[in-house]
């Protein structure tokens, strides 16, 4: 019988990925299924694409079917060797009432379920079913927003089957509901709002990522929430009360006397929601005025000889 080279079917090399693999065979399944393609042998490229699939998405078919593949061509004559019995599992195949399995797939794999039916047999056809592909796109919100929780409204291309059944490209609007505390890089999943599925299969979902616009005050790492807050130096040094802003509204925060730039104070639990709720650093940064006149110059100068401070006295070797 003649060899089947099923990488040269799905058009991927030797040693793709499984991802790879189910990515050439969507395509391919998608292009070729008869309830879509205009293409005369539509059917039989269906089954052939079908039927790769099935070999290669198993790790344990597709490491019997390399055993033998190696120093094979797709066309030549192969047998597999007198002792070889395949005995697999072919539940939850990669396609659905797809007709027949080829000899060279029966002489490696055994017959599945359903594989040579009466009705292939008889040249009768057979239906195809095949779920919806998922889209994937990206939605940019503000911190707030995360923090809240709203509503937008999303302008975009999505496949649709049109009145003769063919696939094609339209536009699309959707309200989407961004639930309150949602993360960067989240996905949002939109059951039924992706491709249509083929031969009355289910429709894909629509997977949306979240991303943050860029903000004035605030940084994100993960559900925490991180704010620059200038104090003057003798809030650093005394230790005062001061209004930091905040998600939820401003607060007030006690900096500890002797506090220096770079240090974090928390606020627990006021960075977005979750369980649990993320927190708030403020990263202090001790701004230093200008000596812009005499008075200010005559403070400065009384600091220095009065408070005997070398800030590089730690960089002495």
């Amino acid at each position: 019988m003649e060899f089947k080279d099923y990488y040269r079917t799905l058009g991927i090399e030797r040693d793709a990925s499984p991802d790879e693999v189910k990515r050439a065979y969507r395509r391919l399944a998608r292009k070729f299924h008869p309830d879509v393609s205009k293409e005369s042998d539509a059917e039989a490229r269906f089954k052939e694409v079908g039927e790769a699939y099935e070999v290669l998405k198993d790790p344990e078919k597709r490491k019997a079917y390399d055993r033998f593949g190696a120093d094979w061509k797709a066309g030549q004559e192969f047998r597999p060797p007198p002792d070889w019995q395949g005995d697999f599992d072919f539940s939850g195949g990669g396609f659905t009432d797809a007709g027949e399995f080829s000899d060279f797939f029966e002489s490696l794999f055994g017959r599945a379920a359903g594989g040579r039916s009466d009705r292939a047999a008889r040249g009768t056809h057979v239906h195809m079913r095949m779920r919806g592909e998922d889209i994937h796109a990206k939605v940019a919100i503000s911190i707030e927003d995360a923090y809240n929780g709203t509503t937008r409204n999303l302008s975009l291309q999505a496949p649709e089957l049109d009145a003769s059944g063919h696939v094609v490209m339209r536009n699309r609007s959707l309200n989407v509901r961004i639930p309150r505390g949602v993360t960067e890089g989240q996905r949002i999943r939109l059951a039924g709002q992706g491709g249509p599925g083929l031969g009355g299969a289910p429709a894909g979902d629509l997977y949306l990522e979240v991303a943050f616009e860029p903000h004035r005050l605030y940084r994100l790492d993960g559900r925490d929430v991180y704010v620059e807050l200038p104090i003057a130096p003798w809030e650093a040094a005394l230790g005062r009360a001061v209004p930091v802003p905040t998600l939820g509204g401003a607060v007030e925060l006690k900096i500890p006397a002797g506090s220096q730039s770079g240090a974090k104070l928390r606020l627990r639990g006021r960075g977005l929601p979750g369980n649990p709720a993320g927190d708030q650093y403020a990263v202090l940064e001790i701004m230093v005025p200008r000596a812009q006149d005499e008075k200010a110059r005559a403070l400065y100068e009384q600091m220095e000889r009065e408070l005997a401070f070398d800030p590089r006295a730690g960089l002495a070797g």
